[in-house]
């Protein structure tokens, strides 16, 4: 093979590469494992959630792939490219959950420092764009010490989108959001997935994840415990009927409704709803995390 058909099978490769690619990534510190052989991807256009407790190396993962921690062993790839290298590093955007930006900053001066540390334009239209996008285009001459910690967070999702990532990766971006603030941050990725960037996003918000999420992969004590779209991770929890007689859960699943109704009729009971119930996410995750506590 040719050096030139070289050149081409690695750029075909970077086309179809998925936006994250992670291979037995193993992390340790001393003696304490932070992550034992993870796998996982997140495709393009996709939306992950990283679901887990406190220590099981959420971060330490989400880090690897910025290029802030260094894998042990194992393979981490952003669209291809080798996570850490200034390649890698030109297709992310980043919002770490513990941020501080300096207090005498407005928002359009934090946003134009970050445009140039990310090597990007001095885009004062980008920057307008985004301050509109999540909600503080009254707030480019409002300094960070003026902002509640909201405005902040909404701000630092605002400097994660510098450069048009394709690869954004946020760590509980609406913690400090009130249902408003959330809500919009729900419309921000969904317009950034309709253009085909693609999400990672850790949050302790089953409810959030569970609206936003194509996709969940749930880590303890640093393994992969469960992994699946939301629905699919459910399972049937039995019927919810409300007759006159009150509101109760009884066995069986969707196809034992008509079977249900049927013996409530004749057992007198006049029925005003029928709803089966599946298990929610957060049901899912306390199981797969307490199941592999031990």
């Amino acid at each position: 093979m040719s050096d030139g058909d070289g050149a081409l099978e690695a750029t075909a490769s970077e086309h179809c590469a998925p936006a994250l690619l992670v291979r037995e990534l193993r992390k340790s510190y001393g003696r304490r494992t932070a992550l034992h052989g993870v796998d996982m991807t997140v495709g393009r256009g996709e939306l992950v959630g990283l679901l887990g407790p406190n220590g099981a190396g959420k971060s330490t993962l989400v880090k690897t792939v910025c290029g802030l921690v260094r894998a042990t062993t194992g393979t981490v790839r952003v669209f291809g490219d080798r996570a850490g290298t200034r390649a890698s590093r030109k297709h992310l955007g980043y919002l770490a959950e513990l941020f501080r930006y300096p207090a005498w900053c407005t928002g359009e001066e934090l946003l134009q420092l970050h445009q140039r540390l990310a090597g990007a334009d001095d885009d004062a239209v980008e920057r307008r764009r985004l301050l509109e996008l999540v909600g503080l285009g009254d707030a480019a001459r409002v300094r960070v010490e003026a902002m509640s910690k909201g405005m902040q967070q909404r701000l630092g999702l605002a400097q994660a989108l510098v450069g048009d990532p394709r690869l954004l990766l946020l760590d509980e971006p609406t913690s400090a959001l009130d249902p408003a603030g959330r809500r919009l941050v729900r419309e921000v990725l969904s317009s950034l997935q309709a253009r085909g960037v693609s999400v990672l996003l850790n949050s302790h918000l089953l409810s959030e994840v569970e609206l936003v999420c194509d996709r969940v992969v749930i880590l303890s004590r640093g393994r992969v415990v469960a992994e699946g779209a939301p629905a699919g991770l459910s399972r049937a929890r039995g019927v919810e009927v409300e007759t006159d007689r009150g509101t109760r859960v009884v066995d069986g699943g969707r196809d034992d409704v008509p079977r249900i109704v049927a013996e409530l009729v004749a057992a007198g009971e006049q029925i005003y709803s029928v709803q089966p119930v599946r298990s929610t996410l957060e049901e899912v995750y306390l199981e797969a995390v307490e199941g592999h506590a031990s």
